[in-house]
C-alpha cells in the first residue's frame, strides 16, 4: 500500500510566482533558459539551470554550477522569494491545455515505496542522469522540481479535490509561451489531511507517468541520508520526495513519433513497397496530414506523400503488453528490419518529436532535407502503461509524452 505525507511546503508569495515559475529543467537546453531567464533575477531556472550565471559554453555538470545551484537557492529565500510554510500542508495543483483541466495532489512520496516497487516504473533510467540529478538534491538538500504519478481513480478524493478548487486559488496564472493554465490551493484542514493520507495507504501502487530519473535520484538520496544517519528512525523529512499524483482517467498520453536521417539505401517508393510485407499500405496523397485513427495504424510521410500503414495480424500480440505496444511493432519492422536502426538510446540515425508540435513539424523536417522520413504512432494509453507497470515490463524507449508539463517552483520540498 502507498505512503504518503503533508509537508511544509517552500514557495513564492502570491505576487512573485508567475516571475519565479519555470519550465522542467529537462524540457529546454542551456541558452534556451538563459534566455527565458533574460531580465528576471527571481527566475527558478538560476536554481535548476544554474549554468545560466556562468559564461555561455560553461559545463552544466561543473562541480561550480552545482554549488551554484545551492547558493541561489539560499538567496532566494533570504530575500523571500520563497518562503515555507509553517504547517504541514498536501496541496492541489490544476493544469489546464485545450480547455480540459486536470488536478493533481502534490504528496510527500515514500523512498522505500520506490525502492521495494511500490511505486512503479515503466521506463530504464541512465545512471550518468540520476547522478546528475542526485548532486542537485544533495548539494540542495530539496526536492526543488516535483515528478510526475499516476494513482487509480478515487472517487473520495475526487470529491475533496472539488471541495477545494471551488475556492478562490492561491495561485492562478497562465504561463508563457504554450498558453497553459497553472492553478493552485492549499489543503490545510487536519481532516482532510487525514483523508487524503488514508485513501492513499488503501492504494495498492503509484505509477511514474513523467520523471523516472528525477525519482530515482530522489529516491537514491533520501536512501543515502538514511544509511548515513546513525540515528535514522524512518519519519525523517528524508525519506519522501514530492510528487504531484494525478487520477489516471484524467490523464492523456500524446503520441510521441519518429523522423529518421535516411531509408537504408532504398528509394521511397522502394521503403514503401518494402513495407507492404508486413503491413497494409493505403497510399494518402500530398494533402492534408494523415493522422493515426487507432492501435496498429501508422502514419507515414515519405517522398511528400501521407500513408496509412495497417500492421497485420502476426506482427503483434495483444496478450503481450509490450508486444501490443505499437513501438515495439514500428521498432521491430520498419526501424530494425528495413532501416537497421536497432538502439533507439544511441542510434544518430533516428530523432524524436514530440506529439504536441503537430504532424506539421514531421512533415517539415522530411521536405527540408533534414530527414528522410517521418512515422506518426497512435498515442499509449494509461491502462497499457499501467498494465506494463503491473507485469513488471519496461516500456521501449521513447514511447510516452505527457503534456501539459508540470511547472516547477510552485512549491519545493526540503530535506530537512
Amino acid at each position: 500500500m502507498a505512503t504518503i505525507k503533508p509537508f511544509k511546503g517552500l514557495r513564492p508569495p502570491q505576487e512573485l510566482v508567475e516571475r519565479v515559475a519555470s519550465r522542467p529543467y529537462d524540457v529546454l537546453n542551456s541558452d534556451e533558459a538563459r534566455r527565458e531567464a533574460d531580465g528576471n533575477e527571481m527566475s527558478l531556472y538560476h536554481i535548476i539551470r544554474p549554468e545560466i550565471d556562468f559564461p555561455v559554453g560553461t559545463d552544466e555538470h561543473d562541480e561550480r554550477v552545482y554549488r551554484k545551484a545551492a547558493e541561489n537557492f539560499q538567496l532566494w529565500q533570504e530575500r523571500g522569494w520563497l518562503v515555507q510554510d509553517k504547517e504541514e500542508h498536501y496541496y492541489i495543483y490544476a493544469q489546464t491545455m485545450d480547455g480540459h483541466t486536470q488536478y493533481g495532489l502534490v504528496v510527500g512520496a515514500y523512498v522505500p515505496d520506490y525502492l521495494d516497487g511500490t511505486i512503479k516504473k515503466h521506463e530504464l533510467t541512465r545512471r550518468d542522469k540520476e547522478e546528475d540529478r542526485m548532486k542537485h538534491v544533495r548539494v540542495c538538500n530539496a526536492n526543488i522540481e516535483p515528478v510526475f504519478f499516476a494513482y487509480p481513480d478515487n472517487a473520495v478524493l475526487d470529491a475533496l479535490v472539488r471541495r477545494y478548487t471551488s475556492r478562490p486559488p492561491v495561485y492562478d496564472f497562465i504561463a508563457p509561451g504554450d498558453g497553459f493554465g497553472h492553478t493552485f490551493w492549499v489543503v490545510d484542514d487536519a481532516e482532510d489531511i487525514a483523508t487524503i493520507t488514508a485513501e492513499f495507504a488503501q492504494m495498492p501502487a503509484l505509477y511514474i507517468a513523467d520523471g523516472h530519473h528525477r525519482s530515482a535520484a530522489a529516491a537514491l538520496v533520501g536512501a543515502e541520508k538514511a544509511k548515513q544517519n546513525p540515528h535514522h528512525r524512518g519519519d525523517e523529512e528524508y525519506n519522501y520526495f514530492m510528487a504531484v499524483c494525478f487520477p489516471a482517467g484524467q490523464l492523456t498520453i500524446i503520441d510521441y513519433n519518429r523522423v529518421v536521417r535516411d531509408l537504408n539505401g532504398r528509394t521511397p517508393a522502394q521503403f514503401v513497397e518494402a513495407l507492404k510485407e508486413h503491413f497494409d499500405v493505403e497510399d494518402r496523397g500530398d494533402g492534408e496530414p494523415y493522422r493515426p485513427t487507432g492501435l496498429h495504424n501508422f502514419s507515414l510521410y515519405v517522398g511528400g506523400r501521407w500513408y496509412s500503414l495497417t500492421a497485420k495480424p502476426g506482427t503483434y500480440d495483444d496478450a503481450d503488453p509490450i508486444g501490443v505496444l505499437d513501438v515495439t511493432i514500428s521498432s521491430r519492422y520498419i526501424l530494425n528490419e528495413l532501416l537497421g536502426i536497432r538502439d533507439l538510446r544511441s542510434d544518430k540515425r533516428v530523432d524524436f518529436v514530440g506529439g504536441i508540435r503537430g504532424l506539421g513539424e514531421l512533415k517539415r523536417r522530411v521536405d527540408s532535407g533534414e530527414m528522410a522520413a517521418a512515422l506518426a504512432l497512435y498515442p499509449v494509453s494509461m491502462k497499457q502503461l499501467m498494465d506494463i507497470a503491473d507485469t513488471g515490463n519496461i516500456m521501449p524507449p521513447k514511447t510516452t509524452w505527457f503534456e501539459p508539463k508540470l511547472r516547477s517552483g510552485l512549491v519545493i520540498h526540503k530535506l530537512d
